[in-house]
């Protein structure tokens, strides 16, 4: 606990209210908030993200687009009462085109069927992490975010969601076959109703834990729009961002019908055995978009990862 509460203001403020239960009201949680939004690295993001809608998202896994630097402001804490926020949640919300789905700003290359220009469109690659931005920024009663649920919800398969984009896109689809599962949109979809607890039990839900374990039972033999389960996917690795065990492990422990799955207990299982003689843990893979944060560099053990993997322990109970 101590390396928790003796580091970054937002690795600070967030073990103060989700481990310690501390109240937001509270001296010291308020005191820490204060200089989470102070912080040089935290203004820096604020203002980035403001370009959110000036910045064509070219791939999905580009770990320096606003979009990720919004879910990463989501998960410290921050809500539409910091003024940037709630600019760029406005425009989000004006987002909502025609089809009821939040749209992002994207720029796909002919060859992989787009239209090599800026468009305002939407794939389930990103419109799920939409919908998780604003319903953690303090959005989730607008009428525009239950219907985009209801939407993107209602484009499940047999075999959970596969790639699915916007009319505009015309043929545009991910490197995989159309009767496949997308590993990554999985992931969204699951981590969008993570944050809905009052979605927990629905049916989708448990296509996309069936879908998983699919996935893992077969990773040797198949990965579906080249998202794999291999050695890349076991690194621990921050932010949530992509395709990895922590990020997908984290998703699950938020569902209480998971933590009795074998699936999660062997996740579980290979996180917990990266841990040092200490008990910490230190990134095996980084993203270089993100250099100068704790999780930024493979050298020494980070606060954030400690974190995150002792919310997943509060989450099932042992914390």
């Amino acid at each position: 606990m101590n390396n928790l509460l003796n580091s970054s203001p937002w690795t600070i403020y967030r073990t103060r209210i989700d481990i310690l239960g501390e109240e937001q009201n509270s001296a010291k949680v308020k005191k820490v908030f204060a200089e989470m939004l102070e912080h040089q690295q935290i203004k820096v993001l604020l203002n980035e993200v403001l370009e959110f809608y000036q910045t064509p998202l070219k791939r999905h896994n580009d770990a320096k687009h606003p979009i990720h630097k919004l879910v990463f402001l989501a998960d410290i804490g921050l809500t539409k009462e910091v003024k940037q926020i709630s600019m760029v949640c406005e425009k989000i919300l004006e987002s909502f085109g025609d089809e009821e789905i939040f749209r992002i700003v994207m720029n796909i290359n002919p060859r992989w069927g787009g239209t090599g220009n800026d468009q305002l469109v939407w794939c389930l690659c990103d419109a799920p992490l939409l919908v998780y931005i604003l319903v953690k920024f303090g959005y989730k009663d607008d009428k525009r975010v239950r219907t985009t649920i209801e939407k993107l919800l209602s484009l499940i398969s047999e075999n959970g969601y596969r790639c699915v984009a916007t009319n505009e896109l015309g043929k545009f689809r991910g490197p995989g076959r159309k009767a496949d599962p997308c590993p990554y949109a999985n992931l969204l979809m699951l981590k969008m109703l993570s944050v809905l607890p009052e979605e927990h039990n629905r049916k989708e839900v448990m296509v996309l834990l069936e879908t998983i374990k699919y996935l893992w039972a077969n990773r040797t033999k198949t990965k579906p729009y080249l998202f794999g389960m291999g050695t890349d996917f076991k690194k621990l690795k921050a932010p949530f961002i992509w395709y990895d065990i922590l990020h997908l492990t984290s998703i699950m422990s938020h569902f209480k019908i998971f933590h009795k799955e074998d699936i999660f207990k062997e996740f579980l299982s290979i996180i917990f055995t990266k841990a040092d003689e200490n008990g910490l843990y230190t990134p095996q893979s980084v993203y270089r978009a993100w250099k100068g944060w704790c999780f930024g560099q493979k050298r020494e053990p980070s606060d954030w990862l400690l974190l995150q993997i002792n919310l997943i322990d509060k989450r099932i109970g042992n914390g």
